[in-house]
């Protein structure tokens, strides 16, 4: 019988060697303005985003740079935030994101709002993972944030969980558990997948 824990490491280690050799920049740039474009095509003008905060994230090596999209909806009046994370095993809490101000390196030495920005509670969530299956199932880095964020946004109100991928990250099936959080969108810079209707 597998080990659910190893095939989930395994599954890690394959899906983190396959996006970080997407090392090309043009390419990247290039999924990074495709993605915001799909995301206001596919999302926005349809009216599947709810009213209220987008939370985004600050990418964090070969994550697909979500940070063209965060000022464009900036841009257009939309509240938008940046993940602080706490210890491990917590959800994370969101600070408001103001582009005309310094950040702060975090736990992880990923770019983070200054403690003096106003917590938020996002409507939308932008997701990062290291792979997805068309089930609605992401793969993350295993510390669990994402999950127990999700579970624990989702008992105070609904947010619209939106996986932002590159196309090379999908895999056949994600190993996934009990405790996993499904998506509700994935979007990759060359489709829309939805799960919820």
């Amino acid at each position: 019988m597998t080990d659910p824990r190893a095939a989930k490491d395994a599954a890690r280690a394959r899906a983190r060697a396959r996006r970080d050799s997407l090392s090309d920049d043009q390419m990247r740039a290039f999924a990074a303005d495709a993605l915001r474009e799909r995301f206001l095509e596919d999302l926005v003008r349809p009216g599947f985003i709810p009213d209220g905060p987008v939370a985004g994230y600050w990418p964090l090596g070969s994550e697909l740079d979500v940070r063209p999209l965060l000022l464009h909806l900036r841009t257009g009046g939309r509240s938008i935030a940046l993940p602080v994370s706490g210890p491990r095993g917590q959800a994370l809490t969101f600070r408001d994101w103001d582009p005309a101000l310094p950040l702060a390196a975090g736990r992880y030495g990923i770019q983070e709002p200054g403690a003096d920005r106003p917590e938020v509670v996002p409507a939308v969530l932008l997701v990062p993972m290291l792979a997805f299956d068309r089930s609605g199932h992401r793969l993350g880095y295993g510390a669990g944030y994402y999950d127990r964020t999700l579970d624990a946004l989702r008992a105070i109100r609904p947010v619209l969980a939106v996986g932002m991928a590159f196309a090379a990250q999908e895999m056949d099936a994600v190993p996934c558990g009990a405790h996993d959080e499904r998506l509700d969108w994935i979007l990759t810079e060359r489709e829309a997948l939805r799960f919820t209707q």
